[in-house]
């Protein structure tokens, strides 16, 4: 089951909607469980120069992990440093809302995966060098999106409109 701090930012998420100046958005999803995410971020420099995560949104659709890990990502993620923000993981995310069921941990992986995704546009815009870390996380989203995509590409180029086809199972 839920813990109490899940059912909380599902109920009365922090952050939510579509900033309307933001430095960069990550986008994710997983098209197994038809979860989406877009996580916004506005970067600023703080008092001391070092820049920060000043402001985060988010939209999600998804299930009652998907908003609370949305959620709790951007509670972590603001007020950060961009590299302290890079080390943010799902198990922070879970760990933050006092766990998630097994089956729901791959919800923390999508929200720390759109904070990384939208620093990566964020320092890609800039025309900033890439950390390894998220260089790497990058690519391996990328290819998991890809390898995704390829293997249910059956499913996300079918037409309902014409029928049943041949490749598709039938529920029947």
């Amino acid at each position: 089951m839920y813990t109490e701090k899940v059912i909380e930012h599902f109920r009365h998420p922090h952050n939510m909607g579509k900033m309307k100046e933001y430095s960069a958005v990550g986008r994710v999803g997983n098209i197994l469980c038809g979860d989406v995410m877009w996580l916004y971020i506005r970067v600023e420099r703080d008092a001391t120069g070092r820049e920060v995560i000043a402001d985060v949104s988010w939209e999600t659709f998804g299930c009652t992990a998907a908003i609370a890990t949305s959620s709790m990502v951007s509670d972590l993620a603001k007020g950060r440093t961009l590299e302290e923000a890079i080390a943010i993981s799902n198990r922070d995310v879970a760990n933050q809302l006092g766990g998630l069921p097994p089956i729901k941990m791959h919800c923390s992986g999508l929200a720390a995966d759109a904070l990384s995704e939208a620093i990566y546009e964020y320092l890609t815009k800039e025309g900033r060098d890439i950390p390894a870390a998220l260089q790497a996380r990058h690519e391996h989203i990328q290819k998991d999106m890809a390898t995704l995509e390829e293997r249910y590409k059956v499913f996300l180029d079918r037409d309902p409109s014409k029928g049943k086809t041949d490749e598709a199972p039938s529920c029947s």
